[in-house]
């Protein structure tokens, strides 16, 4: 009796499944973004809803859910029922690095399944026009000599710019006083403003200010120069190779989300990524959108492992050195 019943609801579970996903989507979808509004993370979204809504035939809504570097959104997504309806933008911060960031984080890596890799963008070491220095060296030498009168900004712990600050931390040897704000554009204010020293950011956030003088760039993570910044050197050239890491965003689900939907979702967001005007947009911002061969969930679904896989070697090394 019970070898037979066994296959049997499996049978009646695999069905419903089936048709739950043959059906979908059949009403709004809702993406969360888990940083403030005019952030990279809801910028990133937003760029790609029209696109998707279209190809699914339903809309897709952007709501943001902010604070705690991202882990109350991505949470909300990790937490949410595994239909389809609640997904999410991931990143290093909010996904790959945050279980060793902190220590009660509400979710694991493992929570989430993955529907495709959006864009990548390379960071940028900034400070207020005010300081002194000129290059790379300069300003190391200027963070050494002010250590404990010098404030980063960033956009909360477990945030690209937290991330990112924390490597060039270690790599250069120093350990200034870290302001953390809710969001991306409240730390760049802050910044421009003079009211903080420097910080680690995305090119989308801070390109027009540092064009127009009001911050200055001593370095960009990546392998070439970036195409928004064409005189600023790669921290390869500035004589820190060592920094060089990149920022990503990609789709997320709840895990468990049958393959059929995450497999809906996948070719949506290609779609989106396929559509010139959003790979110019996301040109003009500083992203590179993947290329054919990089997308799908299976592809991101092994990027994501690598960055976590990443950021535990990288993590364990900075907590290491800091002991």
């Amino acid at each position: 009796m019970k070898s037979t019943f066994i296959p049997a609801a499996l049978a009646v579970f695999l069905s419903a499944t089936s048709a739950l996903a043959q059906d979908y989507p059949t009403h709004v979808i809702t993406l969360v973004a888990p940083f403030p509004p005019g952030g990279p993370s809801d910028t990133t979204a937003r760029m790609i809803i029209g696109p998707m809504s279209k190809a699914l035939g339903q809309t897709i809504v952007v709501e943001n859910v902010t604070g705690a570097g991202g882990v109350i959104g991505s949470n909300r997504v990790a937490k949410a029922k595994p239909d389809g309806y609640t997904i999410g933008i991931s990143g290093s911060g909010t996904q790959a690095a945050a279980e060793y960031l902190n220590k009660d984080l509400p979710y694991k890596s493992t929570d989430f399944d993955q529907i495709g890799l959006i864009n990548v963008s390379p960071v940028v070491l900034v400070s207020r026009s005010e300081v002194p220095a000129n290059n790379l060296k300069e300003f190391v030498a200027y963070l050494k000599a002010n250590e404990k009168k010098v404030t980063e900004a960033d956009a909360g712990v477990g945030s690209i710019s937290n991330l990112a600050c924390s490597v060039f931390h270690t790599v250069a040897g120093v350990n200034p006083t870290v302001a953390s704000y809710r969001g991306t554009p409240q730390a760049t204010m802050d910044l421009v403003g003079g009211v903080v020293d420097f910080g680690c950011n995305q090119i989308v956030n801070i390109a027009q200010h540092i064009k127009t003088g009001k911050l200055k760039a001593y370095a960009v993570t990546g392998e070439a120069r970036s195409p928004m910044l064409p005189d600023v050197p790669t921290t390869t050239e500035a004589g820190m190779p060592q920094f060089n890491l990149s920022v990503w965003f990609g789709l997320s689900a709840p895990k468990d989300t049958p393959k059929p939907i995450i497999e809906k979702l996948s070719k949506a967001l290609d779609t989106a990524l396929s559509d010139p005007d959003v790979v110019k947009r996301f040109a003009d911002l500083g992203y590179d959108v993947p290329p054919p061969k990089e997308r799908g969930s299976a592809y991101f679904d092994k990027f994501y492992k690598d960055e976590v896989a990443l950021w535990a070697k990288v993590l364990g090394g900075l907590n290491t050195e800091k002991k």
